[in-house]
Parts: structure tokens; C-alpha cells; sequence
């Protein structure tokens, strides 16, 4: 049976430290190498934390698989926003704001992973995500744009989207 070991790295800066040496290093296998080799797929997510399967498909070979996951939402809507950090009073300060075309980049990242049933219900999910980080949506209090997307009002953008 493969042995895996799942860890959150940042992207593209995996080193041999915790908790990635600890973790490989009694498998037997190059840590070197298997950092590099997180370091390559998560290149595009930097500055994110990044969840990474590291698959042991050959022990006696030392052989292996990576398996990059899709950063938590929270994460992304960081990115998208350009901040380092969620507001420490969310509600009342606001740390950025997300157009509905992010919001639904970012559902369409998480989607499978999501239990939401349709890329309307993956949005709302991310805008309760926003809500707890003190972002705003479009400009306006991110339970207002939840209330907006079951009255119809962003449709035309999520047809368009799901093209």
C-alpha cells in the first residue's frame, strides 16, 4: 500500500524544514528532491499556503507522486483583494473589496471541493468567507450580495460564466 503524507506549504518556498523534513524523511525518500519537485507545482501559488499529497508510489525504488490541492478559499480571496491578512474587525473595518467575476473565479477553483451544488451555491460559499475576513463584495455588505445572487440579480454573470 502507498504511504502519503499530506502537508500545507507555501507555494513554490517548500524547504527541507518542518513540516515537510520531518514528515518525508522517513520514507526513505531525496527531500531534495521532493522539495524541489513542490516547489515546481506550486510555483503559481505564491505567497499561499498550498495543500500538497506527497505519494510514495515505490518505497523500495523511492520512487514518488505530488499531488497539489487548490488553497483554502481563504487564501484566495487574499490574493484577489492583495492583502496579507483578513480584517481583525470584520464588520466594521473592511480590508477589500471582490467584484462578482472574482468571487466566481475563486468558486470555480473550489468548487469541486465544495459541497456546493452549482456554481451559484460555490459563490455564496465564498462570500461567507469574505463576510468572516471583513472583505465587502461589489462594494456592499457581503449578506446584502448573498440576498442579491437568490433574487436573480447577478444571473447574467453567472450564465456568462458558466460558458
Amino acid at each position: 500500500m502507498a504511504q502519503v503524507v499530506e502537508v500545507l506549504v507555501e507555494g513554490g518556498k517548500a524547504s527541507p524544514g518542518p513540516p515537510l523534513g520531518p514528515a518525508i524523511g522517513p520514507l526513505g525518500l531525496n527531500v531534495k528532491q521532493v522539495v524541489d519537485e513542490i516547489n515546481k507545482a506550486t510555483k503559481d501559488f505564491e505567497g499561499m499556503q498550498v495543500p500538497v499529497k506527497i505519494i510514495v508510489t515505490d518505497p523500495k525504488k523511492k520512487t514518488f507522486e505530488i499531488e497539489v490541492g487548490v488553497p483554502p478559499v481563504s487564501q484566495l480571496i487574499k490574493k484577489e483583494i492583495g492583502a496579507p491578512k483578513g480584517s481583525s474587525e470584520p464588520g466594521h473595518s473592511p480590508v477589500g473589496n471582490l467584484t462578482m467575476e472574482q468571487v466566481i473565479r475563486i468558486a470555480k477553483a473550489k468548487q469541486e471541493q465544495m459541497l456546493a451544488a452549482d456554481l451559484k451555491a460555490a459563490a455564496k460559499e465564498v462570500i461567507g468567507t469574505a463576510l468572516s475576513m471583513g472583505v465587502t463584495v461589489e462594494g456592499k455588505d457581503p449578506r446584502e450580495v448573498q440576498k442579491e445572487i437568490d433574487e436573480g440579480v447577478y444571473d447574467e454573470i453567472f450564465a456568462n460564466a458558466e460558458e
